[in-house]
């Protein structure tokens, strides 16, 4: 102990000339004080932690001192902090440090990340052109031209997050139904949550002694169904004690919708799309697909490969619906207060065929519970305190509620009203909501 702090005061020591340099000069006074605590930090973990935290601010003057941080810096653990954060950091200096890390790094698992991120800007930069291209094609407005784009789009989606998916398993299957038309449904909805600690455990025997005090008909998940980056293949090991431990017990079908975490690995999305012909509880027949239950139709999608051809579907889909209640879900909410906070390209993107069609969507990513205002007769829910760490929520303008703990939401339906309920680990319900037509 008494050496890992010697090293970090000589670490701190080596970078003091930095603090009067430029770029160290340019950082708001806050972004300084964060600065200086990198730096005299003797934990790897937390220096990790701070190192991410002030990549996270993408500040004037961070890039030059996370950049200059990463020439020097030996722990692979900070490194990697930095490498997953600054990739999104606008500074023309980035490409080059990833270049050289990807070339010479000491650790080839930080080489790979970095030859990732270059892939990844390249991949981005191709599927721009294409964004172009669609846009020409809705300006004139040929349907031919739209239909045939969309689908190439959402082949170059894929393979811009360098995911290994055929394209059929984006296509659904026809409509289906889970309940008899027209009844009442009471349906379990949670998100972020497969992660081997006890918070999950603990999240899914709530639901379990929830379910056999008052039973759910199905239940639906609201992505990042695995931490940190999915499933390696449908055998991969952890599927018993992520999956089948925890919600096999409730004896009920669970409808599926991925996150960002399931597209870490290149075969995760199809090892989850697999997954459904050896579990009796789990349900992905693709990427995107409705169904309907008693007096409202579900609509899943995949937020994570947002693509014209997706929203096309979804349009088309809601409009065919005669569900007395049209619910769509996914992982990346469109409002929020939380962490991450809204999802710009949903704003623009998706929000607009849910207004005026669907009466909720229901998103993950952000690890509480809330509840924001509806636009266009949209009412927003956010459940993605299943097991993951949550993290704390502020209420914002749009808030009607917000609240940061484990748990999950109960969505009951009938033809009269559709009922949201968010229920802690202690079986407690903290907020109801009915939406009447």
């Amino acid at each position: 102990m008494v050496r890992t702090r010697v090293g970090a005061l000589f670490l701190g020591l080596l970078w003091l000339p930095l603090l009067a340099q430029d770029g160290w000069g340019k950082l708001p006074p806050l972004l300084q004080e964060q600065g200086r605590a990198v730096l005299a930090e003797a934990d790897d973990a937390k220096r990790a932690s701070l190192a991410s935290e002030l990549a996270r601010k993408d500040a004037a003057g961070s890039a030059e001192f996370l950049l200059a941080l990463l020439e020097t810096e030996r722990s692979s653990r900070v490194r990697e902090a930095i490498l997953n954060r600054i990739g999104g950091l606008n500074h023309p200096g980035v490409r080059q440090t990833l270049v050289r890390m990807a070339a010479s790094d000491p650790d080839p698992r930080l080489s790979l990340l970095a030859l990732e991120r270059i892939r990844n800007t390249a991949a981005q930069r191709t599927l721009r052109l294409l964004d172009q291209r669609m846009k020409l094609a809705r300006e004139t407005g040929d349907q031919v031209q739209i239909q045939f784009l969309a689908k190439e789009q959402e082949r170059w989606v894929v393979h811009a997050r360098g995911s290994r998916l055929p394209g059929f398993f984006h296509t659904p299957p026809a409509v289906f139904s889970v309940r008899p038309e027209g009844g009442a449904v009471r349906v379990l909805a949670f998100g972020d949550y497969g992660q081997e600690a006890p918070f999950q455990k603990q999240a899914s025997a709530a639901m379990l002694a929830y379910h056999r005090r008052t039973p759910f008909d199905f239940a639906i998940t609201l992505g990042d169904n695995f931490y940190p980056r999915g499933m390696e293949s449908p055998s991969d090991p952890r599927w018993k004690r992520l999956w089948d431990q925890h919600y096999d017990p409730l004896g009920i079908p669970f409808y599926i919708s991925l996150g960002n975490h399931d597209w870490g690995l290149p075969d995760s999305p199809a090892a989850e799309v697999m997954y459904s012909a050896k579990s009796p509880s789990w349900r992905l027949p693709a990427t995107r697909y409705s169904f309907t239950a008693g007096a409202a139709q579900f609509f899943a999608i995949d937020s994570q490969t947002p693509s014209e051809a997706q929203w096309m579907w979804l349009h088309d889909e809601l409009g065919r619906s005669t569900a007395r209640w049209k619910i769509v879900y996914g992982h990346h909410p469109v409002y929020s207060h939380g962490v991450h906070g809204d999802t710009p390209r949903l704003i623009t993107e998706l929000l607009p065929v849910l207004k005026d069609r669907a009466d909720a969507y229901f998103a993950g990513h952000e690890h509480d519970m809330q509840h924001l205002k509806p636009e266009g007769g949209v009412h927003l829910f956010i459940a993605g305190s299943g097991g993951a760490g949550i993290r704390r929520i502020t209420p914002g303008p749009r808030s009607l509620f917000a609240k940061s703990s484990y748990g999950f939401a109960v969505i009951e339906a009938d033809q009269a009203s559709l009922k949201v309920t968010f229920v802690n680990t202690d079986l407690e319900p903290l907020y109801e909501y009915t939406l009447r037509k």
